[in-house]
Formats: C-alpha cells, sequence, structure tokens
C-alpha cells in the first residue's frame, strides 16, 4: 500500500504561482510501477481531473482548463510528484489531492475511479 501525503498549498492572489508537491511512502516508486494523477475539489463540486504522468514521466495529461498553466512532474528517486501552477484564477480555488493509478488501467486514467490510493489533500485559494 502506497500513502500519499500533498503539501504547498496556500493562498495566493490571481495570476500567482505555487508547487504542490505529493511525497509517497510503503511501496515505493521503484518497487511499484505507477502512473500518478492530480485531481481537485471544489465545495459543492465533484471530484475533478487536473493531471496525470507516467511511470517514466515521459507522458503526460491535463484537463483543458489548466493546460497551459500547470505542469505535472515526478522524480522517482525522491517518491515525489509535483504539480507547478501558474496564471492561477479564482476558479483553480479547491483542495488539491494527489493520486496514484491502479496498476491494472493501461495508459493514463482521468476518472477517479482509475485511482486505488489517495492523499489528504491540500487547500488552494486564490482570490482576484
Amino acid at each position: 500500500q502506497v500513502q500519499l501525503v500533498e503539501s504547498g498549498g496556500g493562498s495566493v492572489q490571481a495570476g500567482g504561482s505555487l508547487r504542490l508537491s505529493c511525497a509517497a511512502s510503503g511501496r515505493t516508486f521503484s518497487n511499484y510501477v505507477m502512473a500518478m494523477g492530480w485531481f481537485r475539489q471544489a465545495p459543492g463540486k465533484e471530484r475533478e481531473f487536473v493531471a496525470a504522468i507516467s511511470w517514466t514521466g515521459g507522458s503526460t495529461v491535463y484537463a483543458d482548463s489548466v493546460k497551459g498553466r500547470f505542469t505535472i512532474s515526478r522524480d522517482n528517486a525522491k517518491n515525489e510528484v509535483y504539480l507547478q501552477m501558474n496564471s492561477l484564477k479564482p476558479e483553480d480555488t479547491a483542495v488539491y489531492y494527489c493520486a496514484k493509478q491502479r496498476g491494472s488501467i493501461g495508459g493514463l486514467a482521468r476518472r477517479p475511479g482509475s485511482y486505488d490510493s489517495w492523499g489528504q489533500g491540500t487547500q488552494v485559494t486564490v482570490s482576484s
């Protein structure tokens, strides 16, 4: 089982930047091939896909709403996944979660049900 802990959230004005980190423990990346994703959930809304990255980091996908502004990356030596968020907008305000994709899923998944381990989330608040 993999434990995931997010950090780096906070409050920022529109146009600002934040970098989220997700630290994995338990079964380390080197022993457990897995794609990783970031999701977010705003109050009263469903959890939505933000970005995903393959085991090697060679493949990434993004939600249309963040494409060109957010960048997902990973450092398998450090067991960490990152989400660099630039040009933040008030509509980016949400709790952000990292998640591990199910090993049985091929490619990079966008549905929350395709992920089987989740962190506790980190709050991102963007003011106008």
